[in-house]
């Protein structure tokens, strides 16, 4: 029980951090019909600014407390991430609003191509050890061991979480988002300024993704110009399973991939945590993929949005 226990922790972990990242997915593709696969990238990214500023800052005053140095990360790395993914939309992505599906597909894919050469010329193709700013530790709760970083992704991606739901439930803009995926020409005729709402989407989307680099690069204490590959197809998988579109979705289908793959790993592969441990832990992701969408391609909760006119 005890190993059940430390793998759905484990799981819990690893599936806050995806359902992060799936959020960006589905809003933009609740407003859009778009699936940005450089979202990923966006991850990256702050992932990296973070490691930068963090660097940077030990370097010039050393004895700055850990908690105060991830905190300079995350504010450096949001602000960063929305410019690139806001700078993206404006770029890459809006004249191609009417284009066929297959055209703003095969862009998201050359910006991620793009995103991961300009970091691997800023940053080298080595990886980069993110400094252990929170201590070590492990907390015994029940036979299971949770770290202080670990402690942190929990309550960060849940207070993250419910910022967004009420955000998106009991604001303005949130209705505005609303009103424009269930029918952007309706919600134009209404008022509604659909540029502004999709670039807030956007910057949503990439303030949720910087998080999650960051907190990935403070867990398992490596940043580099890969990174963000890999978490972005599993949060991509995530949405489907929740429901693309979805927002609650997004959430439940990060979690339970997460739990999968941690069971998966700890009882089929090498008993370790994280992306990069068991030999076996990237195809748990996939194997439910392929399910999905042959079972159920609408994915648990369905989708809210409303077919295109």
């Amino acid at each position: 029980m005890e190993i059940l226990f430390q793998q759905i922790l484990n799981g819990l972990v690893v599936g806050s951090i995806y359902a992060l990242i799936a959020l960006g997915y589905t809003m933009v593709y609740g407003i859009l019909n778009l699936i940005n696969f450089a979202h990923g990238d966006v991850l990256m990214v702050g992932a990296l600014t973070a490691y930068a500023v963090v660097t940077g800052l030990h370097a010039v005053a050393p004895g700055i407390p850990g908690p105060l140095l991830l905190v300079a990360g995350l504010i450096a790395a949001i602000p960063v991430c929305i410019i690139v993914n806001v700078t993206i939309e404006r770029v890459a992505y809006r004249p191609l609003r009417n284009a066929p599906r297959l055209a703003p597909l095969i862009t998201a894919i050359g910006v991620s191509i793009i995103l991961q050469t300009l970091a691997m010329i800023i940053f080298g193709r080595n990886y980069k050890v993110f400094p252990p700013l929170l201590p070590n530790t492990g907390i015994d709760i029940g036979g299971a061991l949770i770290t202080p970083t670990q402690i942190m992704i929990l309550i960060v991606a849940a207070l993250m979480m419910i910022g967004l739901v009420l955000l998106v439930e009991k604001t303005k803009l949130g209705r505005a988002m609303r009103a424009t995926a269930e029918n952007p020409r309706i919600a134009s005729l209404m008022g509604v300024d659909s540029n502004r709402v999709i670039v807030a989407t956007f910057a949503i989307g990439a303030a949720l993704a910087a998080v999650a680099g960051v907190m990935i690069a403070a867990n398992y204490s490596i940043a580099h110009f890969y990174m963000g590959f890999i978490p972005g197809l599993k949060a991509f998988t995530a949405a489907v399973l929740g429901g693309i579109g979805n927002i609650y979705g997004a959430m439940v289908g990060g979690l339970i991939l997460g739990i999968v793959e941690a069971l998966g790993a700890g009882y089929i592969g090498d008993v370790t945590h994280g992306f990069l441990g068991s030999d076996y832990q990237d195809i748990f992701a996939f194997i439910v993929l392929i399910i999905v969408l042959t079972l159920r391609p609408s994915g648990i909760m369905g989708e809210r949005v409303a077919d295109r006119a």
